[in-house]
């Protein structure tokens, strides 16, 4: 999958949106420096994690699993029932990695349209040369 390896990140003022909108979270080292973070969009009434990325240097310490309880607090908070998420089903640090984080694979049947909208933009980007999946982790 390189090509999923040599996408490029999000321009930095796109993820400041989503910080400013309560909707994106930064976690950092000891010396204040940025390894991971994680954005969300509101979908069908739930919040959707659209994309979780953890430096590889601080991958396996648990980073991008607190970010996820993170945002499952807040979402809470806000009367929120649940976590949504679309993510590459074979990947260990994909599908695997999230069912290991509470959430389950939603049947075709059960895709709310926002996420079939989500899944249309992720065919169009060619995400579908490899299997993925609609998850949702209920709160």
């Amino acid at each position: 999958m390189p090509e999923i390896a040599d996408d490029e990140p999000l321009p930095v003022g796109v993820l400041s949106g989503y910080q400013r909108a309560g909707r994106g979270w930064v976690a950092v080292d000891r010396a204040d420096r940025p390894v991971a973070y994680l954005i969300t969009d509101h979908v069908d009434g739930n919040l959707h994690v659209e994309q979780v990325s953890v430096h590889p240097d601080h991958a396996r310490r648990g980073v991008g699993r607190a970010l996820l309880e993170h945002a499952a607090d807040r979402a809470m908070a806000g009367g929120v029932l649940a976590l949504t998420l679309t993510t590459f089903a074979e990947v260990p640090w994909n599908g695997p990695y999230y069912l290991r984080c509470g959430f389950r694979v939603l049947d075709e049947s059960q895709w709310t349209p926002g996420l079939r909208a989500i899944r249309r933009r992720e065919a169009a980007h060619g995400l579908d040369r490899w299997p993925r999946v609609c998850m949702r982790r209920d709160l």
